[in-house]
């Protein structure tokens, strides 16, 4: 039986779940179809304030990709192409997806399972979680177009430990690597993920989505420009705006509406 990704939403939170029983929810190729048609309907969900990905179960969020099917989907060079090309197009859905997305990771986070994990805003793990890529035992390199978000996350002497040693990284290693946001008890990973979520929400939803683009436009080397800058004060025109101006005023709370 091949895996399969499921979402629920709960109010203005969704939940997206990486479901592969008996393979600790490796990833398999209609997975990675699924993922990417997934992110991006919620991507376009105004009503949606964050999303969070997590594995089905609490021993895996995803302990990589599923191997036994490179036999017949990467055996040759055009449907390993292929095979990369949709894996690809799910991690950018979930790198490109508007609302803020958080990795709710318990156990394993391997390989394609890092690679996802990476693609969130926020990753929030138990202190059982364990982090890596340990291809090199398997014969083959990380694709490069995968490689971006962990790069870019831990940078290259960091991501070059990984590849070359294939060692596993505990929760807490993780953690001062930056691979990680945050670390908390087994117990407490998923109710953490969740009053994480719930903070977001509180939050004006515009502005969290305006802030994700920021920090990526600003990671880029060209400087901004006049109308960049302009533009970075669209939020006067906005609902959003003028109420939290009220409630902070008013000392109440603000009651934003979803954009």
């Amino acid at each position: 039986m091949s895996g399969h990704i499921v979402w629920a939403r709960e109010s203005a939170i969704a939940t997206i779940t990486l479901v592969n029983p008996g393979k600790r929810n490796a990833l398999d190729f209609a997975m990675w179809q699924q993922l990417a048609e997934i992110a991006g309907r919620l991507s376009k969900d105004d009503q949606l304030r964050c999303v969070v990905v997590r594995g089905d179960g609490d021993q895996a969020f995803a302990a990589g990709g599923d191997i036994a099917e490179f036999l017949s989907q990467r055996d040759t060079l055009d449907r390993a192409m292929a095979y990369h090309a949709q894996a690809g197009a799910a991690l950018q859905a979930l790198y490109d997806c508007r609302p803020p997305t958080i990795a709710l990771i318990q156990g394993s986070c391997i390989g394609g399972g890092l690679e996802i994990a990476a693609q969130c805003d926020l990753r929030i793990c138990g202190a059982s979680a364990r982090f890596g890529a340990p291809i090199n035992r398997l014969g083959f390199s990380m694709y490069p177009g995968e490689m971006q978000a962990l790069l870019r996350l831990l940078g290259p002497a960091t991501m070059l430990e990984i590849l070359l040693e294939g060692r596993l990284l505990d929760a807490q290693e993780a953690l001062l690597k930056g691979l990680v946001t945050r670390l908390v008890a087994d117990a407490e990973v998923v109710d953490e993920a969740y009053a994480t979520a719930r903070r977001i929400c509180a939050g004006a939803p515009l502005v969290a989505r305006t802030h994700k683009q920021w920090i990526r436009r600003l990671q880029q080397p060209s400087p901004l420009s006049d109308e960049e800058l302009r533009a970075s004060f669209a939020f006067l025109d906005t609902e959003d705006y003028r109420e939290g101006l009220a409630a902070f005023l008013e000392k109440r709370q603000p009651h934003f509406r979803a954009c």
